[in-house]
C-alpha cells in the first residue's frame, strides 16, 4: 500500500474528517504530521475572535498522527517563524512515505520540507490562495512576490486546487495545467444535513426563545467580527431597509464587536449571539433564512461557512471577494460587488420579496447542490494521485 505523509500545522474541523475518511477507505496509508505542537492541548488563542477556543468535536480520532516539537519562540500559525521543527524531516524519513502532501508553504518548516524533498519523493501541495485582492497595477513589490512564489512552487510536483480562483492563482505562479488536480473545497456535509428534522426543530424553538416572529425573514451572519469579514457593511445595509418584520442575527465575537453593538443598539430587529461551537453550528445556520458573507478581504480565500450553510439547505448572499463565489451555484444572482451597500440591499430585498415560505421549499434542492463538493471527492483525488505517481 502506498504511504502518504501529510504535513499541516494543527488539527482543524475541516481537515480532520478528511484524514479520518482516508484512513477508513484504506486505499492508501497515511500519517499526519502536525507541526504546531502547542496545539495538541486543543485550546488555542484565536486573534480573530480575541479569545481562546477549543472545538467541541473530535479532531484526532480515526487516523494516525504525530505532533512534532515546535521550538519557535513565538509559536503559532500567524507568522512564518511560528512553526520551527528541527526534527520534522528526520521523522518523515523514518516514516518512509511514497509521497508527501504539504498544506501551505508559509511556515519555516513547511517550506524547508518542501525544498528538502524536491526530487527525492513526489511533493504534493494543498493551498487555497487566490488573486481576488490583487490589483492590476504593476509594482516592484508585486513583481518580487511573483518571482518568489514561482521559486516556491518549482519544488512542487502536483497541486490539489480547491476551485477556479485558486486554479488561476497557481497558473499565474508558474504551475502548469497538467500539475493541477481538482480536489474541491469541502466540509463534512453529512454532519450538517443527516439530522435535518431534529436541527430544524431545534432552530425553530431557538427562534421562539429569541422572540423572532414566525413569518419573519431572518438574515444571518456567523463568523469573526473583524474587518476582513466586513460585518459593518452588512449592518449598514440591513439598517437601510425599513421593513419592521425582518431580523438580522449576528453570531460571533471579535475586534469590531463593540463598534457593531454600539451602532445597532437602537434597532430592536438586530440580535447578537456569542461564538457558538461546532456541535451547534447545524442549528445556528438554520436560525436564518438567508446567510450573508459580506467579506472584503484580503484573505477570504474561499468561505467554507457557505458550504456549511448550503448543506443546511439555506440560501446565501456573498461578496465577489469570497473565493467560492465563482464556483458554488449561488441562486438568485446573490453575489454582490464587495463594498457596494446598495447592491447588497438590492439582493436582500429580492429575498424579502420572495418570502420565507418559498425559501423553505428550496431546502432539499440546495442540499443536493452542495453534494459534489464533498470530502469523498477530495479523498478520491488524493488517492488516485498517490497511486499514479
Amino acid at each position: 500500500m502506498k504511504r502518504l505523509a501529510i504535513i499541516t500545522s494543527h488539527p482543524i474541523q475541516y481537515n480532520a474528517p478528511l484524514f479520518k475518511l482516508l484512513a477508513e477507505r484504506n486505499r492508501i496509508e497515511l500519517k499526519v504530521f502536525y507541526t504546531w505542537s502547542q496545539s495538541q492541548s486543543g485550546k488555542l488563542y484565536d486573534p480573530g475572535f480575541a479569545q481562546s477556543r477549543e472545538w467541541d468535536i473530535p479532531l484526532l480520532e480515526g487516523y494516525d498522527f504525530d505532533f512534532v516539537e515546535n521550538t519557535a519562540k513565538d509559536p503559532g500559525s500567524h507568522h512564518f517563524r511560528g512553526i520551527i521543527n528541527p526534527d520534522l524531516i528526520q521523522r518523515i524519513k523514518i516514516y518512509n512515505p511514497d509521497a508527501i502532501l504539504i498544506y501551505g508553504w508559509s511556515f519555516h518548516s513547511h517550506l524547508k520540507a518542501l525544498r528538502h524533498f524536491k526530487g527525492k519523493i513526489p511533493v504534493l501541495f494543498r493551498g487555497d490562495s487566490t488573486l481576488l485582492n490583487e490589483t492590476s497595477k504593476l509594482s516592484f513589490k508585486k513583481i518580487l512576490r511573483r518571482i518568489f512564489l514561482r521559486w516556491v512552487y518549482r519544488s512542487v510536483d502536483k497541486v490539489f486546487y480547491v476551485g477556479l480562483s485558486n486554479k488561476q492563482y497557481f497558473l499565474s505562479n508558474g504551475l502548469h495545467t497538467d500539475q493541477l488536480i481538482f480536489a474541491p473545497h469541502a466540509i463534512d456535509n453529512e454532519r450538517f444535513f443527516l439530522n435535518n428534522e431534529y436541527y430544524e426543530k431545534e432552530a425553530s424553538l431557538w427562534r421562539k426563545q429569541l422572540n423572532i416572529p414566525e413569518n419573519s425573514m431572518v438574515f444571518l451572519f456567523a463568523g469573526k467580527l473583524e474587518p476582513k469579514k466586513n460585518p459593518l457593511l452588512l449592518l449598514d445595509a440591513f439598517q437601510s431597509i425599513s421593513d419592521a418584520s425582518i431580523r438580522l442575527v449576528l453570531v460571533g465575537n471579535g475586534i469590531l464587536e463593540r463598534d457593531i453593538k454600539d451602532k445597532a443598539k437602537n434597532d430592536p430587529r438586530i440580535i447578537f449571539l456569542d461564538f457558538q461551537n461546532q456541535s451547534r453550528m447545524p442549528i445556528v445556520y438554520r436560525l436564518g433564512d438567508v446567510f450573508i458573507l459580506p467579506s472584503r478581504g484580503p484573505g477570504e480565500t474561499w468561505g467554507l461557512s457557505v458550504n456549511e450553510v448550503l448543506a443546511c439547505g439555506r440560501s446565501a448572499i456573498l461578496s465577489d471577494k469570497c473565493g467560492c463565489a465563482v464556483d458554488l451555484n449561488i441562486a438568485n444572482n446573490s453575489v454582490f460587488t464587495s463594498g457596494d451597500k446598495n447592491m447588497l440591499v438590492g439582493v436582500m430585498n429580492k429575498y424579502i420579496n420572495q418570502g420565507r415560505n418559498d425559501l423553505q421549499k428550496m431546502t432539499s434542492s440546495i442540499q443536493q447542490q452542495i453534494q459534489p463538493w464533498s470530502l469523498e471527492n477530495v479523498a478520491s483525488a488524493i488517492e488516485e494521485t498517490v497511486h499514479s505517481l
